[in-house]
């Protein structure tokens, strides 16, 4: 029983990566797929179906209570695994009771309280920041930027492989450029301390390791952010460096959110959600704002509209007539 759910992952695990599936993609539904078949005894999903899958979710939402997007997710990982690599179609899922999805709104500071925020950081996790506001980018697209994707000459960012494994171009604030430029020489001076030392390789997307072998050690492909020390695979002993790890912004930000006497439980997140709204505020157009964020669906976009500071849907009260 034992190795029969292992060689089941490993072939998971492969329909993922062929698929182009993101890293923490792959590894989420795997930890799902591990938990269903804990869940059922370490039953054979080729032996289960739309009744256990059925059990397997109600449970997270009764007894776990786990909010809806993650039950949703849970699904995604079950379909893939019966669709895509058993190939078995796994029956009706309407008996699954639902988590509730709560109606929330974004936390938004005002661009007061941001300036306060960003003037509480330093270093690399101000310049992370700065990007997460000026250019609307999620945490681990800033923080997965390589220096070909900082288009000076074009004033706009390119974000590779975002949410959705999808490209777009954002705006590139204007006062991070010298910032940035000069941040980029210290990194291509570590860069090349690497190289002397006999590595300053990186990862890089898809198959283009194989394709280009040398690509992995030239200055484009470097992150603009990369970590302090390098990592050491301990069965080869070969060294790399990879970007910085997310906990590392994140503390900063909560430690500069405390700092600024900010009330609001403002986040990494957050600085996209300012963006958005303050876009909107000066009168950005919804759709552009859209492209700009990388959202499927306008419907997405439009919660702005109920966080502006002129109140709920960009109304003014009538008290503030009198």
């Amino acid at each position: 029983m034992e190795t029969q759910p292992r060689s089941l992952i490993s072939v998971y695990r492969e329909a993922l990566a062929s698929r182009h599936y993101a890293r923490r993609t792959i590894g989420t539904y795997e930890r799902w797929l591990r938990r269903f078949l804990r869940f059922h005894q370490m039953r054979h999903p080729r032996e289960m179906g739309s009744q256990e899958i059925n059990a397997f979710l109600t449970h997270l939402a009764v007894e776990e209570h786990v909010s809806a997007s993650t039950q949703n997710q849970a699904l995604a990982a079950l379909l893939f695994l019966y669709k895509r690599v058993l190939e078995i179609d796994p029956g009706e899922l309407d008996g699954v009771v639902r988590a509730r999805r709560p109606k929330r709104l974004p936390v938004v500071l005002s661009v007061m309280e941001v300036r306060a925020v960003l003037q509480q950081l330093e270093g690399p996790s101000a310049l992370v920041c700065g990007l997460l506001y000026g250019g609307g980018l999620r945490l681990m697209e800033a923080l997965r930027l390589r220096v070909q994707d900082l288009d000076f000459a074009g004033h706009q960012l390119i974000i590779r492989g975002g949410k959705g494994n999808k490209d777009r171009v954002t705006v590139f604030p204007q006062n991070l450029m010298e910032p940035l430029q000069n941040h980029l020489q210290g990194v291509r001076r570590l860069h090349r301390i690497d190289l002397a030392a006999g590595w300053g390789q990186v990862p890089l997307p898809g198959a283009l390791e194989r394709k280009y072998t040398s690509a992995s050690r030239e200055w484009i492909w470097q992150w603009v952010f990369p970590q302090v020390t390098r990592w050491r695979n301990r069965d080869t002993n070969e060294q790399g460096r990879h970007h910085l790890d997310p906990s590392v912004i994140q503390r900063s930000v909560h430690a500069a959110v405390r700092a600024a006497g900010i009330s609001k439980p403002a986040s990494c997140h957050t600085f996209r959600h300012c963006f958005a709204t303050h876009l909107l505020e000066r009168g950005s157009d919804i759709r552009t704002i859209q492209e700009l964020l990388g959202h499927s669906d306008v419907k997405t976009t439009m919660i702005y509209t109920h966080v502006l500071n002129r109140g709920p849907a960009g109304v003014t009260s009538p008290a503030d007539l009198l």
